[in-house]
């Protein structure tokens, strides 16, 4: 059964860009002809996960749900229809069912929701992109393209792992392209 449904618009482009350098999984069930896009939060995050599932309800049969998780995780989530673009998206964004990035071009939009997604803030000068599930050399990628709007970053090693650490140079202009998209209960990340 074909459940597709029309084009992404640009803006619901910009926001599943975003939500998949952050926290959104494209899958595709064995047999079927186009992948779809889940997006999961903790409950806490519920007023998050219900503003993505209104820019994403046309591409969706219903609404976000709880679901216990692991232990005494409770998740809050949504899948959308299967669509073509998915498809070609998890093709871009998946090399041996690793997420990986591609050549892409960022927006203010993409940028604020990757940043809801993974955006840390532990100080005025300490402004953090939790990109720890990507190798090195992807992470020298997300730099360049965010050199490419403006913005200025390093890699900062966390443990093993490394996450890209914006320059205090560049906060304030993170701040200031993001700051209309930011929902009110992610408002918390971007106060200086």
């Amino acid at each position: 059964m074909d459940n597709t449904v029309g084009s992404l618009t640009q803006l619901q482009k910009s926001f599943v860009i975003g939500t998949l350098l952050g926290d959104g999984y494209i899958r595709q069930v064995k047999g079927r002809k186009d992948a779809f896009l889940e997006i999961n939060h903790s409950i806490t995050q519920k007023e998050y996960v219900e503003w993505k599932y209104k820019i994403l309800k046309n591409l969706t049969r219903s609404g976000p749900k709880s679901r216990c998780g692991n232990g005494t995780r409770i998740a809050f989530r949504f899948f959308t229809k299967q669509h073509p673009e998915f498809t070609k998206m998890r093709d871009l964004f998946y090399k041996n069912k690793k997420k990986c990035i591609p050549n892409l071009k960022l927006d203010p939009l993409t940028v604020a929701v990757w940043y809801m997604d993974d955006g840390s803030k532990c100080s005025k000068e300490n402004v953090y992109l939790n990109t720890q599930q990507f190798s090195k050399e992807d992470q020298y990628k997300l730099l360049r393209f965010l050199r490419e709007v403006g913005l200025d970053g390093t890699l900062n090693r966390d443990k093993e792992y490394y996450r890209i650490r914006f320059k205090t140079s560049s906060i304030s202009k993170l701040f200031r392209m993001i700051n209309d998209f930011i929902i009110p209960s992610m408002k918390y990340k971007i106060e200086l």
